[in-house]
Protein backbone atom coordinates (compact mmCIF):
# COMPACT_ATOMS: atom_id res chain seq x y z
CA UNK A 1 0.00 0.00 0.00
CA UNK A 2 1.46 3.75 -1.21
CA UNK A 3 2.43 5.64 1.76
CA UNK A 4 0.98 9.16 0.96
CA UNK A 5 -1.43 8.94 3.79
CA UNK A 6 1.40 9.33 6.77
CA UNK A 7 1.71 12.75 8.08
CA UNK A 8 1.69 16.22 5.73
CA UNK A 9 4.61 17.71 7.21
CA UNK A 10 6.94 16.68 4.30
CA UNK A 11 9.47 18.44 2.64
CA UNK A 12 7.95 19.14 -1.23
CA UNK A 13 10.64 16.95 -2.64
CA UNK A 14 9.33 14.03 -0.44
CA UNK A 15 5.88 14.37 -1.09
CA UNK A 16 6.67 14.70 -4.63
CA UNK A 17 8.03 11.36 -4.66
CA UNK A 18 4.99 9.38 -2.37
CA UNK A 19 2.99 11.37 -5.11
CA UNK A 20 3.23 12.04 -8.18
CA UNK A 21 3.90 9.85 -11.52
CA UNK A 22 6.34 11.83 -13.90
CA UNK A 23 6.28 11.59 -17.55
CA UNK A 24 9.62 10.42 -19.39
CA UNK A 25 11.35 9.76 -16.12
CA UNK A 26 13.40 6.81 -14.67
CA UNK A 27 11.08 5.71 -11.74
CA UNK A 28 14.16 4.38 -10.28
CA UNK A 29 16.27 7.53 -10.82
CA UNK A 30 13.85 9.38 -9.57
CA UNK A 31 13.10 7.85 -6.36
CA UNK A 32 17.04 7.85 -5.54
CA UNK A 33 17.41 11.89 -6.70
CA UNK A 34 14.24 13.34 -6.10
CA UNK A 35 12.78 16.16 -8.35
CA UNK A 36 14.19 19.85 -9.01
CA UNK A 37 11.06 21.69 -8.58
CA UNK A 38 11.22 25.15 -10.32
CA UNK A 39 9.54 28.03 -8.05
CA UNK A 40 9.29 31.35 -10.37
CA UNK A 41 10.02 32.33 -13.88
CA UNK A 42 10.90 35.63 -15.96
CA UNK A 43 11.65 36.30 -19.15
CA UNK A 44 14.50 33.62 -20.23
CA UNK A 45 15.66 32.53 -16.76
CA UNK A 46 13.79 30.09 -13.76
CA UNK A 47 14.46 29.70 -10.05
CA UNK A 48 13.98 26.73 -8.27
CA UNK A 49 13.27 26.34 -4.76
CA UNK A 50 16.76 26.47 -3.08
CA UNK A 51 16.83 30.05 -5.16
CA UNK A 52 19.32 29.30 -7.61
CA UNK A 53 18.77 31.11 -10.88
CA UNK A 54 19.08 29.09 -14.41
CA UNK A 55 19.06 29.92 -18.42
CA UNK A 56 15.97 27.91 -19.13
CA UNK A 57 17.67 27.12 -22.62
CA UNK A 58 14.33 24.81 -23.64
CA UNK A 59 11.99 27.36 -23.22
CA UNK A 60 9.71 25.05 -21.02
CA UNK A 61 9.08 22.11 -23.17
CA UNK A 62 9.85 23.98 -26.53
CA UNK A 63 6.50 25.99 -25.37
CA UNK A 64 7.74 29.17 -23.66
CA UNK A 65 8.01 31.61 -26.52
CA UNK A 66 7.30 35.14 -25.04
CA UNK A 67 8.76 33.82 -21.85
CA UNK A 68 8.20 33.60 -18.62
CA UNK A 69 6.48 35.73 -16.03
CA UNK A 70 4.50 38.25 -18.04
CA UNK A 71 2.39 40.01 -15.66
CA UNK A 72 -0.25 41.18 -18.99
CA UNK A 73 -0.88 37.63 -19.35
CA UNK A 74 -1.48 36.66 -15.98
CA UNK A 75 -4.05 39.97 -16.29
CA UNK A 76 -5.93 38.78 -19.28
CA UNK A 77 -6.16 35.01 -17.73
CA UNK A 78 -7.71 36.86 -14.62
CA UNK A 79 -9.99 39.35 -16.68
CA UNK A 80 -11.30 36.26 -18.25
CA UNK A 81 -11.72 34.30 -15.33
CA UNK A 82 -13.59 36.74 -13.36
CA UNK A 83 -16.04 37.07 -16.74
CA UNK A 84 -16.85 34.00 -17.82
CA UNK A 85 -14.50 30.63 -16.76
CA UNK A 86 -15.77 28.16 -18.58
CA UNK A 87 -17.79 27.22 -21.20
CA UNK A 88 -17.81 24.58 -23.98
CA UNK A 89 -18.06 24.36 -27.80
CA UNK A 90 -20.70 21.80 -28.07
CA UNK A 91 -24.02 21.57 -29.70
CA UNK A 92 -22.94 25.17 -31.01
CA UNK A 93 -22.26 26.61 -27.72
CA UNK A 94 -19.70 29.24 -28.20
CA UNK A 95 -17.74 31.73 -25.97
CA UNK A 96 -16.16 35.13 -27.56
CA UNK A 97 -12.45 34.74 -26.56
CA UNK A 98 -12.89 31.12 -28.39
CA UNK A 99 -14.43 32.80 -31.22
CA UNK A 100 -11.75 35.77 -31.68
CA UNK A 101 -8.93 32.97 -31.30
CA UNK A 102 -9.59 30.89 -33.86
CA UNK A 103 -10.20 33.99 -37.04
CA UNK A 104 -6.71 35.55 -35.05
CA UNK A 105 -5.06 32.01 -36.11
CA UNK A 106 -6.44 32.02 -39.43
CA UNK A 107 -5.16 35.63 -40.07
CA UNK A 108 -1.59 34.33 -39.36
CA UNK A 109 -1.91 30.95 -40.78
CA UNK A 110 -0.92 29.82 -44.59
CA UNK A 111 -3.99 31.65 -46.71
CA UNK A 112 -5.72 27.83 -47.28
CA UNK A 113 -6.08 27.25 -44.10
CA UNK A 114 -9.64 27.25 -43.44
CA UNK A 115 -10.97 26.54 -39.94
CA UNK A 116 -9.81 25.95 -36.16
CA UNK A 117 -10.67 22.98 -34.27
CA UNK A 118 -9.13 23.40 -30.12
CA UNK A 119 -8.05 20.98 -28.51
CA UNK A 120 -5.62 20.98 -25.29
CA UNK A 121 -2.00 18.97 -25.69
CA UNK A 122 -0.10 18.37 -29.46
CA UNK A 123 -1.37 14.80 -29.08
CA UNK A 124 -4.88 15.55 -29.13
CA UNK A 125 -4.62 17.60 -32.03
CA UNK A 126 -2.06 15.03 -33.90
CA UNK A 127 -5.16 12.37 -32.87
CA UNK A 128 -8.11 15.04 -34.37
CA UNK A 129 -6.24 15.26 -37.52
CA UNK A 130 -5.83 10.98 -38.28
CA UNK A 131 -9.95 11.19 -37.14
CA UNK A 132 -10.36 13.88 -39.69
CA UNK A 133 -8.58 12.53 -42.50
CA UNK A 134 -10.39 9.36 -41.89
CA UNK A 135 -13.82 11.11 -41.54
CA UNK A 136 -13.02 12.61 -44.64
CA UNK A 137 -12.34 9.79 -46.96
CA UNK A 138 -14.95 7.65 -45.88
CA UNK A 139 -17.38 11.11 -46.55
CA UNK A 140 -15.67 10.63 -50.19
CA UNK A 141 -16.57 7.12 -50.16
CA UNK A 142 -13.12 5.65 -49.73
CA UNK A 143 -12.96 3.89 -46.81
CA UNK A 144 -10.32 1.67 -47.19
CA UNK A 145 -7.76 4.83 -47.08
CA UNK A 146 -6.99 5.23 -43.99
CA UNK A 147 -3.28 4.26 -43.30
CA UNK A 148 -0.76 6.72 -41.76
CA UNK A 149 3.00 7.39 -42.88
CA UNK A 150 5.00 9.26 -40.58
CA UNK A 151 8.88 8.96 -40.03
CA UNK A 152 11.28 7.36 -37.83
CA UNK A 153 12.41 9.60 -35.17
CA UNK A 154 9.66 11.89 -35.91
CA UNK A 155 7.37 13.18 -32.78
CA UNK A 156 3.69 13.00 -32.74
CA UNK A 157 2.70 13.01 -29.40
CA UNK A 158 1.90 10.10 -26.84
CA UNK A 159 -1.52 8.95 -26.99
CA UNK A 160 -2.72 5.72 -28.65
CA UNK A 161 -2.82 7.02 -31.84
CA UNK A 162 0.00 10.29 -31.86
CA UNK A 163 2.27 7.46 -30.08
CA UNK A 164 2.03 5.11 -32.98
CA UNK A 165 2.91 8.20 -35.79
CA UNK A 166 5.19 8.93 -33.44
CA UNK A 167 8.72 7.15 -34.20
CA UNK A 168 10.95 6.67 -31.48
CA UNK A 169 11.10 2.73 -29.89
CA UNK A 170 11.10 4.38 -26.37
CA UNK A 171 7.24 5.03 -27.51
CA UNK A 172 6.08 2.11 -28.59
CA UNK A 173 8.33 -0.39 -26.96
CA UNK A 174 6.39 -1.52 -23.27
CA UNK A 175 2.77 0.21 -25.07
CA UNK A 176 2.42 -2.49 -27.29
CA UNK A 177 2.65 0.10 -30.42
CA UNK A 178 2.41 1.00 -33.16
CA UNK A 179 -1.34 0.43 -33.85
CA UNK A 180 -1.69 -1.59 -37.21
CA UNK A 181 -1.89 0.99 -39.78
CA UNK A 182 1.14 3.12 -39.42
CA UNK A 183 3.86 3.17 -41.17
CA UNK A 184 7.48 4.91 -40.95
CA UNK A 185 9.81 5.99 -43.19
CA UNK A 186 13.87 6.89 -42.70
CA UNK A 187 14.09 9.89 -41.22
CA UNK A 188 15.76 12.64 -43.08
CA UNK A 189 18.97 13.42 -41.05
CA UNK A 190 21.97 13.73 -43.70
CA UNK A 191 24.38 13.58 -41.16
CA UNK A 192 24.01 9.97 -39.84
CA UNK A 193 21.49 8.59 -43.20
CA UNK A 194 23.00 9.90 -45.80
CA UNK A 195 25.39 7.26 -47.80
CA UNK A 196 28.77 8.27 -47.93
CA UNK A 197 29.35 11.37 -50.39
CA UNK A 198 25.79 11.86 -50.97
CA UNK A 199 24.38 15.53 -51.38
CA UNK A 200 21.41 16.76 -49.15
CA UNK A 201 19.48 16.68 -52.90
CA UNK A 202 20.95 13.13 -53.62
CA UNK A 203 19.66 12.22 -50.23
CA UNK A 204 16.22 14.08 -50.67
CA UNK A 205 15.52 12.17 -54.16
CA UNK A 206 16.82 9.03 -52.58
CA UNK A 207 14.04 9.22 -48.93
CA UNK A 208 11.78 10.53 -51.73
CA UNK A 209 11.62 7.24 -53.67
CA UNK A 210 11.80 5.42 -50.84
CA UNK A 211 7.98 6.98 -49.74
CA UNK A 212 6.69 6.51 -53.06
CA UNK A 213 7.90 2.76 -53.00
CA UNK A 214 6.16 2.29 -49.40
CA UNK A 215 3.17 4.21 -50.81
CA UNK A 216 3.16 1.26 -53.93
CA UNK A 217 3.91 -1.40 -51.98
CA UNK A 218 1.05 -0.20 -49.72
CA UNK A 219 -1.52 0.82 -52.18
CA UNK A 220 -2.46 3.90 -52.06
CA UNK A 221 -5.81 4.02 -52.38
CA UNK A 222 -5.27 2.58 -48.65
CA UNK A 223 -3.13 5.74 -47.82
CA UNK A 224 -4.80 8.38 -46.22
CA UNK A 225 -1.96 10.87 -44.76
CA UNK A 226 1.13 11.51 -44.67
CA UNK A 227 2.74 13.32 -41.21
CA UNK A 228 6.06 15.71 -40.71
CA UNK A 229 6.88 18.22 -38.61
CA UNK A 230 9.12 20.97 -40.55
CA UNK A 231 12.19 20.53 -38.02
CA UNK A 232 11.88 17.53 -36.01
CA UNK A 233 12.00 18.25 -32.49
CA UNK A 234 12.77 15.03 -29.90
CA UNK A 235 13.87 13.40 -33.02
CA UNK A 236 16.93 15.51 -32.24
CA UNK A 237 16.15 19.20 -33.99
CA UNK A 238 16.71 17.90 -37.72
CA UNK A 239 16.73 20.23 -40.21
CA UNK A 240 14.88 18.89 -43.68
CA UNK A 241 17.87 18.77 -46.44
CA UNK A 242 17.83 20.43 -49.35
CA UNK A 243 14.87 19.77 -51.70
CA UNK A 244 12.79 17.24 -49.62
CA UNK A 245 9.72 18.68 -48.91
CA UNK A 246 9.07 19.93 -52.90
CA UNK A 247 9.94 16.24 -53.50
CA UNK A 248 7.67 14.68 -50.68
CA UNK A 249 4.52 17.31 -51.59
CA UNK A 250 4.78 15.80 -55.05
CA UNK A 251 4.39 12.31 -54.37
CA UNK A 252 1.28 13.06 -51.60
CA UNK A 253 -0.52 14.89 -54.06
CA UNK A 254 0.01 12.90 -57.15
CA UNK A 255 -1.48 9.77 -54.52
CA UNK A 256 -4.16 11.71 -53.45
CA UNK A 257 -2.83 11.50 -49.99
CA UNK A 258 -3.24 14.04 -47.39
CA UNK A 259 -0.33 16.38 -46.04
CA UNK A 260 -0.53 16.82 -42.02
CA UNK A 261 2.15 19.64 -40.69
CA UNK A 262 2.86 19.12 -37.13
CA UNK A 263 3.66 22.60 -36.34
CA UNK A 264 3.73 22.23 -32.50
CA UNK A 265 7.27 22.66 -31.57
CA UNK A 266 8.03 25.11 -35.07
CA UNK A 267 4.66 27.21 -34.98
CA UNK A 268 4.46 30.82 -33.40
CA UNK A 269 7.81 32.21 -34.18
CA UNK A 270 10.63 29.48 -33.08
CA UNK A 271 12.60 29.16 -36.62
CA UNK A 272 12.55 32.62 -37.55
CA UNK A 273 8.92 32.44 -39.53
CA UNK A 274 5.50 32.52 -37.74
CA UNK A 275 5.36 28.49 -38.92
CA UNK A 276 7.82 26.47 -40.56
CA UNK A 277 5.71 25.71 -43.57
CA UNK A 278 6.14 29.42 -44.26
CA UNK A 279 9.80 28.82 -44.11
CA UNK A 280 9.48 25.82 -45.87
CA UNK A 281 6.90 26.60 -48.10
CA UNK A 282 5.07 23.71 -47.34
CA UNK A 283 1.16 23.27 -48.58
CA UNK A 284 -0.08 21.24 -45.94
CA UNK A 285 -3.97 20.14 -45.95
CA UNK A 286 -3.85 20.14 -42.24
CA UNK A 287 -1.74 21.94 -39.52
CA UNK A 288 -1.24 20.81 -35.97
CA UNK A 289 -0.55 23.57 -33.35
CA UNK A 290 -0.13 24.09 -29.58
CA UNK A 291 3.13 25.32 -27.40
CA UNK A 292 3.66 28.68 -28.85
CA UNK A 293 -0.23 29.25 -29.15
CA UNK A 294 -0.60 30.24 -25.61
CA UNK A 295 3.29 30.12 -24.82
CA UNK A 296 2.03 27.23 -22.61
CA UNK A 297 0.28 29.63 -19.84
CA UNK A 298 -2.53 27.93 -20.10
CA UNK A 299 -2.94 24.30 -22.29
CA UNK A 300 -4.29 24.53 -25.83
CA UNK A 301 -4.13 23.03 -28.73
CA UNK A 302 -5.65 23.33 -32.13
CA UNK A 303 -6.01 20.97 -35.35
CA UNK A 304 -6.65 23.53 -38.20
CA UNK A 305 -7.61 22.73 -41.33
CA UNK A 306 -7.48 23.57 -44.98
CA UNK A 307 -10.66 24.53 -47.65
CA UNK A 308 -10.62 21.38 -49.08
CA UNK A 309 -10.86 19.25 -46.10
CA UNK A 310 -13.23 21.83 -45.22
CA UNK A 311 -15.88 21.72 -48.11
CA UNK A 312 -15.62 18.13 -47.95
CA UNK A 313 -16.67 17.80 -44.39
CA UNK A 314 -19.54 20.58 -44.70
CA UNK A 315 -20.78 18.89 -47.70
CA UNK A 316 -21.17 15.29 -45.85
CA UNK A 317 -22.78 17.06 -42.74
CA UNK A 318 -26.53 16.63 -43.92
CA UNK A 319 -26.44 12.63 -44.27
CA UNK A 320 -23.70 11.95 -41.37
CA UNK A 321 -25.16 14.50 -38.93
CA UNK A 322 -23.12 16.00 -35.87
CA UNK A 323 -18.99 16.04 -36.24
CA UNK A 324 -19.12 13.72 -33.06
CA UNK A 325 -15.72 14.58 -31.85
CA UNK A 326 -14.61 17.22 -29.50
CA UNK A 327 -13.06 17.70 -26.00
CA UNK A 328 -15.25 19.53 -22.58
CA UNK A 329 -12.06 22.00 -22.50
CA UNK A 330 -11.76 22.48 -26.05
CA UNK A 331 -12.13 26.26 -27.05
CA UNK A 332 -12.13 26.80 -23.27
CA UNK A 333 -12.44 30.83 -22.26
CA UNK A 334 -9.16 31.10 -20.04
CA UNK A 335 -6.83 29.27 -22.55
CA UNK A 336 -8.24 31.19 -25.78
CA UNK A 337 -7.57 34.77 -23.48
CA UNK A 338 -3.96 33.43 -23.17
CA UNK A 339 -3.83 33.08 -26.88
CA UNK A 340 -4.84 35.97 -27.78
CA UNK A 341 -2.53 37.77 -25.59
CA UNK A 342 -0.01 35.63 -26.84
CA UNK A 343 -0.32 35.99 -30.22
CA UNK A 344 -0.80 40.33 -29.80
CA UNK A 345 2.87 40.34 -27.39
CA UNK A 346 4.43 38.58 -30.23
CA UNK A 347 2.85 40.98 -33.42
CA UNK A 348 3.46 43.76 -31.02
CA UNK A 349 7.39 43.18 -29.70
CA UNK A 350 7.83 41.66 -33.60
CA UNK A 351 9.10 38.20 -31.39
CA UNK A 352 9.10 36.36 -34.73
CA UNK A 353 11.79 39.04 -36.43
CA UNK A 354 13.53 38.86 -33.01
CA UNK A 355 13.67 35.06 -32.98
CA UNK A 356 15.37 35.30 -36.73
CA UNK A 357 17.93 37.88 -35.99
CA UNK A 358 18.53 36.73 -32.54
CA UNK A 359 18.45 32.69 -34.07
CA UNK A 360 21.14 33.36 -36.86
CA UNK A 361 23.19 34.94 -33.74
CA UNK A 362 22.39 31.78 -32.16
CA UNK A 363 23.35 29.52 -35.00
CA UNK A 364 26.60 31.00 -35.85
CA UNK A 365 27.55 31.55 -32.20
CA UNK A 366 27.00 27.55 -31.85
CA UNK A 367 29.08 26.76 -34.82
CA UNK A 368 32.03 28.80 -33.99
CA UNK A 369 32.15 27.60 -30.30
CA UNK A 370 31.64 23.77 -30.75
CA UNK A 371 32.45 22.94 -34.76
CA UNK A 372 35.72 22.24 -34.21
CA UNK A 373 35.47 20.69 -30.51
CA UNK A 374 36.40 16.85 -31.37
CA UNK A 375 33.55 15.79 -28.85
CA UNK A 376 31.06 17.45 -31.27
CA UNK A 377 29.87 15.68 -35.02
CA UNK A 378 27.33 18.17 -35.63
CA UNK A 379 25.48 21.27 -34.69
CA UNK A 380 22.33 21.52 -36.40
CA UNK A 381 19.42 24.02 -36.24
CA UNK A 382 17.28 26.93 -37.92
CA UNK A 383 15.94 30.16 -35.69
CA UNK A 384 15.69 29.76 -32.11
CA UNK A 385 15.78 25.79 -32.53
CA UNK A 386 19.52 24.06 -32.27
CA UNK A 387 20.93 20.58 -32.08
CA UNK A 388 24.02 19.45 -30.57
CA UNK A 389 25.14 15.92 -31.52
CA UNK A 390 28.36 14.51 -29.49
CA UNK A 391 29.76 11.17 -31.08
CA UNK A 392 32.03 8.99 -29.82
CA UNK A 393 34.57 8.96 -33.12
CA UNK A 394 34.29 12.86 -35.00
CA UNK A 395 36.04 11.43 -38.30
CA UNK A 396 33.94 8.23 -38.49
CA UNK A 397 30.35 9.83 -37.09
CA UNK A 398 30.72 7.00 -34.63
CA UNK A 399 27.95 7.46 -31.66
CA UNK A 400 28.51 6.69 -28.35
CA UNK A 401 26.98 3.70 -26.74
CA UNK A 402 24.31 4.41 -24.90
CA UNK A 403 25.48 2.72 -22.04
CA UNK A 404 27.58 5.96 -21.35
CA UNK A 405 24.62 7.53 -20.65
CA UNK A 406 25.95 10.80 -22.43
CA UNK A 407 22.63 12.55 -22.46
CA UNK A 408 21.58 12.24 -18.67
CA UNK A 409 25.49 13.28 -18.16
CA UNK A 410 25.26 16.15 -20.48
CA UNK A 411 22.09 17.50 -19.07
CA UNK A 412 23.31 16.96 -15.93
CA UNK A 413 26.69 19.03 -15.93
CA UNK A 414 24.68 21.90 -17.94
CA UNK A 415 22.24 21.99 -14.90
CA UNK A 416 25.43 22.60 -12.77
CA UNK A 417 26.33 25.69 -14.66
CA UNK A 418 22.67 27.20 -14.26
CA UNK A 419 21.31 25.92 -17.88
CA UNK A 420 18.67 23.66 -18.28
CA UNK A 421 18.57 21.77 -21.54
CA UNK A 422 17.45 18.54 -22.94
CA UNK A 423 18.88 15.28 -24.08
CA UNK A 424 18.13 13.90 -27.03
CA UNK A 425 20.33 10.46 -27.25
CA UNK A 426 23.58 11.66 -27.88
CA UNK A 427 22.53 14.82 -28.46
CA UNK A 428 21.06 17.86 -26.55
CA UNK A 429 19.09 20.81 -27.46
CA UNK A 430 17.98 24.09 -27.35
CA UNK A 431 15.01 25.87 -28.11
CA UNK A 432 15.12 29.07 -25.59
CA UNK A 433 12.12 31.78 -25.29
CA UNK A 434 12.16 33.98 -28.12
CA UNK A 435 12.78 36.98 -26.08
CA UNK A 436 16.07 36.15 -25.83
CA UNK A 437 18.87 38.81 -26.50
CA UNK A 438 22.60 37.84 -28.09
CA UNK A 439 23.92 38.99 -24.36
CA UNK A 440 21.52 35.95 -23.14
CA UNK A 441 23.25 34.02 -25.50
CA UNK A 442 26.80 34.93 -25.21
CA UNK A 443 26.21 33.71 -21.54
CA UNK A 444 24.31 30.48 -22.34
CA UNK A 445 26.83 29.10 -24.74
CA UNK A 446 29.94 30.42 -21.80
CA UNK A 447 28.29 27.91 -19.45
CA UNK A 448 27.47 25.03 -22.17
CA UNK A 449 30.85 25.01 -23.06
CA UNK A 450 32.35 24.82 -19.71
CA UNK A 451 30.11 21.57 -19.40
CA UNK A 452 30.80 20.51 -22.57
CA UNK A 453 35.14 20.64 -21.52
CA UNK A 454 33.92 19.35 -18.46
CA UNK A 455 32.41 15.90 -19.93
CA UNK A 456 35.35 15.75 -22.45
CA UNK A 457 37.34 15.31 -19.42
CA UNK A 458 35.65 13.12 -17.34
CA UNK A 459 35.09 10.59 -20.73
CA UNK A 460 39.23 10.96 -21.73
CA UNK A 461 39.33 9.80 -17.95
CA UNK A 462 36.96 6.98 -17.90
CA UNK A 463 38.37 5.78 -20.85
CA UNK A 464 34.91 5.94 -22.81
CA UNK A 465 36.22 8.61 -25.20
CA UNK A 466 39.49 10.43 -26.41
CA UNK A 467 40.37 12.96 -29.12
CA UNK A 468 41.50 11.61 -32.15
Amino acid sequence: MGNHKQGRNLSLEEMDKQSLLHPYTSITDHLEHGPMVIEKGHAARVTDTTGRDYIDAMGGLWCVNIGHGRQEMVDAITEQASKLAYYHLFFSMANEPAIRLADEVLRIAPDHMSKVFFCNSGSEANDTQVKISWYYNNLRGLPQKKKIISRHNGYHGVTAVAASMTGLPRNHKSFNLPLDGFLHVTSPHHYFNAEPGETEEEFSERLAKELEQTIEKEDPSTIAAFIAEPVMGAGGVITPPKGYFSRVQAILKKHDILFIADEVICGFGRLGTMFGSDMYELEPDMMSIAKGLTSAYVPMSAAIISEKVWEVLRDGSPETGPFAHGYTYAGHPLAAAAGLKTIEIMLREKLVDNAQKVGNYLQTRLKETFLDNPLVGEVRGVGMMAGVELVADKAKKIPFDPSAKIGPRITQLLLEEGVIHRAILNAYAYAPPLVMTESDVDEMIERDERAVRKLSDELAREGLWKAA
